[in-house]
C-alpha cells in the first residue's frame, strides 16, 4: 500500500486505517480512494482481523471530502458508483467498523464516516453534507434515513450546514464523544468492547441490523442517484469546482 492510507494491523484483531493527507485534510483523490480500497479489502480478506477502525492524520480533518479540483480538471458529471470505496454501496465487508472522527467530516467525509456501523467524534469536530454549495448532490446519503430523523436530514441536506459533534451525538449520528486527543483511545474501547462479545454472534447481530434496513435502503439509493442525475450533468455541477479552485463565489445557473 501506498503512504495515502495507512494500515496497522494490531495484534488484538483491529486494524486502524489513517487516511494520510492530513496537509489536503484527507480529501478522497485518487491515492486516498485507491489506498481504501486496498485497505479495506485487506481487513476483510484478513481472519485476524474482527473489527476495524478509520480515522484521518492530524487534528483539523477527518476526511474534507471529494477532491473538487480533480472534479474540475475532469469535467466530472455522475461519479461512477466504484470511485469512491463506500462499504455498503461499492464494496461489502462482513465485520464492523467504527468511524473515529478527529476534525471535520463534510460531504464525502460524512459519507465515509456514515457508512462505518459505529462512529466516535472529537468534540471539536463538525459534520456536513456540503454538496448543495458546490453544485453537486449526494445519494450516498440516502441511508441516513434509519440513522436520524427525516426533518433533521432534510436541513442537513437542503442547507449544507454544518452540526457539531454535541449535535451528532444528539440525533444519533454519533455513538461517543471524546475530548481532543482521546479519539483513538475512545474508538479503542469501544472496538474492545465489541471485540468482547462472541465472534460470530456479533457478526450475525451486524447481519440483523444490516438486513432490518436493507429493502428500504436499497430502492433509496437507487432512487437517489436517478433523482441525483440531472444535477450531476448541470453546468452547475461543473460551475462548483471551478469557482472553489478559482476561489471565488459560483454563479449558479440553474441549468
Amino acid at each position: 500500500m501506498s503512504d495515502a492510507v495507512l494500515f496497522d494491523a494490531r495484534d488484538d484483531g483491529i486494524a486502524i486505517i489513517t487516511l494520510n493527507r492530513p496537509e489536503k485534510r484527507n480529501a478522497l483523490a485518487r491515492d486516498i480512494r485507491q489506498g481504501l480500497f486496498e485497505a479495506w479489502d485487506r481487513f476483510e480478506r484478513d481472519p485476524a482481523l474482527r473489527i476495524a477502525i478509520l480515522t484521518g492524520a492530524g487534528d483539523k480533518a477527518f476526511c474534507a471530502g471529494g477532491d473538487l479540483k480533480e472534479m474540475m480538471e475532469t469535467h466530472m458529471a455522475v461519479p461512477p458508483r466504484d470511485m469512491f470505496p463506500v462499504p455498503g454501496d461499492s464494496i461489502e465487508l462482513s465485520k464492523p467498523t467504527i468511524a473515529a472522527v478527529n476534525g471535520v467530516a463534510f460531504a464525502g467525509g460524512w459519507m465515509i464516516a456514515q457508512a462505518c456501523d459505529l462512529c466516535v467524534a472529537s468534540t471539536s469536530a463538525k459534520f456536513a453534507v456540503t454538496e448543495v454549495k458546490v453544485g453537486r448532490s449526494s445519494p450516498w446519503a440516502a441511508p441516513l434515513i434509519h440513522m436520524i430523523p427525516q426533518r433533521v436530514m432534510m436541513e442537513i441536506l437542503l442547507t449544507g450546514n454544518a452540526i457539531s459533534a454535541q449535535r451528532a451525538y444528539e440525533i444519533g449520528l454519533v455513538n461517543r464523544l471524546a475530548e481532543p486527543g482521546q479519539v483513538m483511545e475512545c474508538a479503542l474501547e469501544l472496538a474492545a468492547e465489541v471485540l468482547a462479545g462472541a465472534p460470530l454472534s456479533v457478526r450475525a447481530a451486524r447481519e440483523t441490523v444490516m438486513l432490518s434496513t436493507e429493502m428500504g435502503r436499497s430502492a433509496a439509493l437507487q432512487a437517489a442517484r436517478h433523482a441525483s442525475e440531472y444535477c450531476y450533468n448541470s453546468e452547475d455541477a461543473q460551475e462548483g469546482p471551478r469557482a472553489f479552485a478559482e476561489k471565488r463565489a459560483p454563479q449558479w445557473q440553474c441549468r
